[in-house]
């Protein structure tokens, strides 16, 4: 019975432990989405660049597209745009923004400033649409195929890597898919 007194407890923490070291192998980017694999939420949003004009999900669908979530104050957005602007002249999807939390001017600006990699962007001043879409912070990408479902999610600014090993493999996969199905 003494012994077991020491072996419970070691046995436990042999357990947690075991557990804490598998969470570190975890790449944190990759948080599963409830959403992959579904729609993508319905939004009609006005452009940054007029206001007058709207644009949304239905006007999307038919096509294979990436969305962008992004914000001038975001230091990462920085980061990731010089890569969004290489991918943007690939012509391999069309990149939508979605400009989250951000004041109007401060985003043109942004976007004068550092290029614009975007088909359009999207003011999302109150950040409803991205909370639909499940965003925990920008930047994060989507890829969304022709019949507006979600196929993937990438938390973080996107990479040269990550462009090129995941996003651009999958939007070949989905045209070809969807060439295949014509």
């Amino acid at each position: 019975m003494k012994n077991l007194k020491f072996i419970v407890p070691l046995v436990m923490f042999m357990v947690l432990a075991a557990f804490l070291m598998q969470g570190l192998k975890l790449n944190p980017r990759e948080v599963p989405s409830p959403l992959i694999g579904k729609p993508a939420p319905a939004f009609s949003l006005p452009r940054l660049d007029d206001p007058a004009q709207q644009l949304g999900t239905r006007d999307l669908l038919g096509k294979v597209w990436m969305l962008n979530v992004w914000a001038s104050w975001c230091a990462a957005c920085r980061d990731e745009h010089p890569h969004l602007i290489e991918f943007s002249r690939r012509k391999a999807a069309p990149i939508y923004g979605l400009n989250h939390k951000d004041k109007r001017p401060d985003a043109q600006r942004w976007l004068e400033k550092f290029g614009d990699p975007y088909t359009a962007s999207l003011s999302d001043s109150l950040g409803k649409v991205s909370i639909d879409f499940g965003v925990y912070g920008v930047p994060e990408t989507f890829v969304i195929d022709k019949r507006g479902i979600i196929r993937f999610k990438h938390i973080g600014p996107v990479t040269p890597e990550v462009l090129r090993d995941k996003v651009e493999p999958l939007l070949k996969r989905l045209q070809a898919e969807d060439d295949s199905a014509a």
